[in-house]
């Protein structure tokens, strides 16, 4: 196999997900794993929304998979996987073992930057900042989710609206992929089941979460699946060039084919560079 080039971790990147829902949020743990960019530090979980039937359990079941698709990845994530509670944000203290992973990684003294990445409701967010109110200094939070509609309806901040609110009401820099940015990281399921089904023992474990996942039955599935949840790569590992610094700017991110095309195709070489190195 010819050698590739060396690329060193830039930045530390803490991952926030409703695992046990739409694979997507896995098939993103996998891309960032797979970014020689980013130093994955910690994995947490949050809850479903109650569309998937009860929450209570959820949490665990999502930091369960996401243990699993490390495993099968054979990375490493030194802080660990913790799951949140089955609940929504209360706005008082409480015990979160995933909010304390989150809060103990952004205390660490690191030079590298901190991303916050969550792509799901902002349950463990919250938490944390509620805590230790002093991490908005320490870390660059890149969301997906919310609308630039005000009024309009997205399932992750509706998943939890307090947490949001909590969090967008702080002073915390974020980066923000709302409904109308990414929706537009869109892939023909088709095409989907061709690339992930054919891409290795990874991409097939994770093709096999969509088939499996337990849709309610008044959910009609189209022909097209949005891989938002990987948008925030654009962020953490697609979003410098070689000697470049990212950009920090907080705001809502725009999301356009370049973009999509990046994310996509540099998935998609990566679980296939992976499974030709297990071969080896």
């Amino acid at each position: 196999m010819a050698a590739s080039l060396r690329i060193r971790p830039a930045c530390r990147v803490v991952i926030d997900n409703d695992w046990a829902g739409d694979p997507d949020g896995l098939v993103a743990l996998a891309h960032h794993l797979l970014s020689p960019s980013n130093d994955v530090r910690v994995v947490t979980s949050s809850s479903l929304n109650p569309v998937f039937g009860p929450p209570e359990g959820t949490a665990a079941r999502g930091a369960a998979l996401a243990s699993e698709l490390i495993g099968l990845l054979d990375a490493s994530v030194e802080g660990g996987v913790h799951a949140g509670p089955d609940t929504t944000f209360t706005g008082e203290a409480r015990t979160n073992p995933a909010a304390d992973a989150i809060i103990a990684e952004a205390l660490r003294d690191d030079p590298l930057q901190l991303y916050l990445v969550c792509a799901g409701p902002l349950t463990n967010v919250a938490d944390a900042l509620l805590a230790r109110p002093d991490l908005v200094d320490a870390l660059v939070i890149v969301w997906v989710g919310g609308t630039r509609d005000a009024g309009g309806w997205e399932y992750n901040r509706a998943t939890d609206e307090d947490a949001a609110a909590y969090v967008l009401g702080t002073t915390a820099r974020i980066i923000q992929y709302p409904l109308e940015s990414y929706r537009v990281a869109r892939i023909g399921v088709a095409e989907l089941e061709q690339e992930l089904a054919g891409s290795g023992a990874v991409g097939g474990w994770l093709w096999e979460r969509f088939v499996t996942l337990p849709l309610p039955d008044e959910v009609a599935l189209g022909e097209v699946w949005a891989l938002g949840d990987s948008l925030p790569l654009l962020v953490t590992a697609l979003g410098r060039a070689s000697f470049e610094e990212s950009d920090l700017t907080a705001g809502v991110r725009e999301v356009g084919p370049d973009d999509v095309r990046l994310l996509i195709g540099d998935l998609l070489a990566k679980l296939r560079l992976a499974e030709r190195r297990r071969d080896v």
